[in-house]
């Protein structure tokens, strides 16, 4: 009985040197906002005072979030000081109902667990701005800067555009603009709290600019993004996606074939003369050869649509499925080709291309 009675003292008196041993992690909230937007990437930075010495790193867990995305789940911990670490976390959300996670920090000693301790999530107020602006694109960012654009011929009646844009502390994924029918992300890049984008959209030829807004979150305000649509000088032929077959110069061509072939052989039954029915054989294999339909084939899905015959082309798109596709022109291994189904022009590689 007496053993007993000891033991449990001593469990009590373990117990209660734990409760009250000091603590060597405090956590807490060095930046957090008090509101964000829709598709806003906002940044939360934790502080951990560590009061030993005896550790060798720290690891952090997130549980109990919803409807939110944490960008930068691995980043590495910062030494600010001989005591303070500090770690900023990227979020993104999509919809008011989010709840940020339960952070909890545990502090290590190669294997051994030194001290852990939690976060609860604070609340932060969510709302969506320009749904109603048909120029907002949906980008809400530190700062833009529209680095350079580029504006070709992409058909008889449109014209196509590269815009590359930088951003600091913005959501460059989510871009898009409204009423622009054919655009699209062709390259997307980050480093830490910049972002660039390389994005291509389809206008009328005859539009002479485009204007898009952001949300800038140092000034609280809508910002206008103006880029000149100005047609570069250059050989449609070799360096837009200008379909051959709407070519003037083509159609006349098909058309001269035909009238030289009726005249040598109109002179053929006037004359009979030997050198008349060779010429008149000669014209008509021409004729044949200038209208006959261009061949067909099928782009294989996963295949990626260029703007140039180049390797260091710029991707106009990615093919999802086949496609099937009419072959233009060939060059430098690739192959111009016009979508049978929607209208689509640009460079394929060959390797990228079946026949029916």
């Amino acid at each position: 009985m007496k053993k007993n009675l000891f033991l449990i003292i001593l469990i009590n008196i373990f117990l209660s040197l734990n409760l009250y041993a000091a603590k060597n992690l405090y956590l807490s909230y060095k930046q957090i906002p008090d509101s964000v937007y829709k598709n806003q990437r906002f940044e939360v930075t934790v502080k951990a005072l560590i009061t030993t010495d005896n550790f060798t790193n720290l690891t952090t867990t997130f549980s109990n979030s919803s409807n939110i995305e944490l960008l930068n789940e691995n980043n590495p911990w910062k030494k600010i000081s001989n005591d303070t670490y500090e770690n900023s976390y990227f979020f993104k959300v999509k919809n008011g109902n989010f709840k940020l996670p339960n952070i909890e920090v545990n502090l290590w000693n190669q294997n051994l667990l030194v001290d852990s301790s939690q976060l609860s999530p604070s609340l932060i107020r969510y709302s969506e701005i320009g749904k109603s602006d048909e120029r907002f694109s949906n980008i809400i960012a530190d700062n833009i800067i529209l680095k350079a654009y580029k504006t070709k011929q992409y058909n008889n009646n449109s014209a196509l555009t590269i815009i590359d844009i930088d951003a600091i502390n913005s959501n460059l994924e989510d871009f898009k603009l409204k009423n622009v029918e054919e655009q699209g992300l062709s390259n997307l890049k980050e480093w830490e709290d910049i972002q660039n984008l390389v994005y291509y959209f389809v206008t009328p030829i005859y539009q002479k600019n485009l204007t898009f807004t952001y949300y800038n979150t140092k000034t609280n305000s809508f910002k206008d993004v103006k880029v000149p649509l100005v047609l570069q000088n250059e050989l449609v032929s070799t360096q837009t996606d200008l379909n051959p077959n709407d070519s003037t110069f083509e159609k006349y061509k098909k058309i001269a074939a035909i009238v030289v072939f009726v005249i040598f052989l109109l002179i053929f039954i006037w004359k009979r003369y030997k050198i008349v029915l060779f010429l008149t054989i000669i014209s008509l294999i021409t004729a044949v050869l200038y209208n006959l339909p261009n061949s067909t084939g099928i782009v294989k899905p996963d295949s990626f649509v260029y703007i140039l015959p180049t390797k260091n082309s710029t991707i106009f798109f990615k093919v999802d499925k086949e496609e099937k596709v009419e072959v233009l022109q060939t060059k430098n291994g690739f192959i111009k080709v016009l979508g049978v189904d929607n209208g689509f022009i640009g460079w394929i590689k060959e390797e990228s291309f079946e026949t029916n």
